[in-house]
């Protein structure tokens, strides 16, 4: 029972950051300039991603590191690698809304980003990639028996 839960965790987080990205990804008009430009911490660090030579940058790495995240949880391959891209994702996102102690509208100190971590965490921690994941099959590849600090990135 806890390797399915573990399974649909993994597939459930992985679906959420996917869709996250490919909505951007797929809409030409998306822009993260509008959520940096109202950032109420750290306004000047997020103002400096927000400048129009960064911000093509910003949204590149944004739109497709989502859906890359996403797509690496739900086929289970990279999922720590992709859980320490994440967190770090979800920890940018966190600090623009956060008016301490309020996160947000609907937070007080902690919101659905520390939330999604603490899942993107637990993923990496529990390898939920082994479970009906590739990151079983592919640790087992020679290349991997070649060179064992790539089974470590893998999963």
């Amino acid at each position: 029972m806890s390797r399915t839960l573990l399974f649909l965790l993994r597939i459930a987080a992985g679906w959420y950051f996917f869709y996250a990205g490919i909505t951007k990804v797929l809409n030409p008009n998306w822009s993260a300039a509008g959520f940096l430009g109202n950032a109420k911490t750290f306004p000047e660090l997020y103002a400096w991603f927000a400048q129009p030579d960064i911000i093509p940058w910003i949204n590149l790495l944004n739109e497709w590191g989502l859906t890359l995240i996403g797509a690496a949880l739900i086929l289970g391959i990279g999922v720590r690698v992709a859980a320490v891209f994440g967190i770090a994702i979800m920890v940018l996102y966190y600090f623009p809304a956060l008016q301490f102690p309020y996160a947000g509208a609907h937070g007080y100190i902690l919101d659905e980003h520390i939330t999604y971590s603490l899942i993107l965490a637990y993923l990496a921690v529990m390898r939920a990639g082994r479970v009906w994941g590739l990151e079983k099959w592919c640790v087992n590849l020679p290349i991997c028996a070649r060179f064992p600090k790539l089974r470590a990135i893998i999963g």
